[in-house]
């Protein structure tokens, strides 16, 4: 894809535009533990970008647990996680938006460019909120209303529709190898950030290295 194809962004938020990821380590780890599923990094790095119920199946699948719970103990476990990270989420601040980020946002409004959140977190708008970017986004995709999660491309492609672009106008941005993997699946331009992806057309080692003139310099 040519830069000047590009008319919107596609925003994973975890890890991108705010490390609420170590509040998802957190939960997922105490949650690790209440089940009885050794934590490990591996385990750690595999949860990210994936949905909850995936990521709780991949925790008791770890452990071999994956028999030990019914349906409605899995969704109890589920909810007491999403619990213990939104009431880590509530600490969230301004400050806490990842270096570099506020400033590639303000580029990319000041430049008319459409803005869309593509997480796998339900609580996304509550992030937002929190860090006071509401309004830099003119819709977020609700992953309840997809049928599969991360790194299947569908939350990529809802957010080229719901946007009103096609996919090769539409660049998403993502930390996570699953993310990438969801990206170049829509056929949108996929930006990774983070020195261990793979496959992403364009890549930073971190978000303080984005931005619009850099993400030009990189598609010439």
């Amino acid at each position: 894809m040519k830069f000047e194809q590009i008319k919107g962004f596609a925003f994973d938020l975890d890890g991108v535009i705010a490390d609420t990821a170590r509040f998802h380590g957190q939960a997922w780890h105490q949650l690790a533990d209440q089940v009885g599923t050794p934590w490990t990094q591996e385990l750690a790095d595999g949860l990210k970008g994936v949905g909850r119920m995936d990521s709780l199946e991949m925790i008791l699948k770890a452990g071999g647990h994956e028999n030990d719970y019914s349906l409605a103990e899995k969704e109890a476990l589920a909810k007491a996680k999403n619990d213990n990270y939104l009431h880590l989420v509530e600490t969230l601040t301004p400050e806490d938006i990842l270096p570099g980020m506020k400033d590639f946002l303000d580029e990319l409004k000041a430049a008319d460019y459409q803005l869309i959140l593509a997480s796998a977190s339900k609580n996304a708008p509550k992030v937002l909120k929190y860090l006071k970017l509401s309004d830099y986004f003119v819709d977020i995709v609700d992953p309840a209303q997809l049928v599969q999660s991360k790194p299947a491309p569908d939350i990529y492609i809802q957010a080229a529709k719901q946007l009103g672009l096609s996919p090769d106008e539409v660049a998403g941005v993502e930390d996570a190898q699953a993310g990438v993997d969801a990206i170049n699946a829509a056929d949108e331009l996929s930006i990774g950030i983070g020195t261990n992806l793979t496959n992403a057309d364009v890549r930073f080692d971190q978000t303080s290295d984005v931005s619009l003139e850099a993400l030009k310099a990189k598609l010439q």
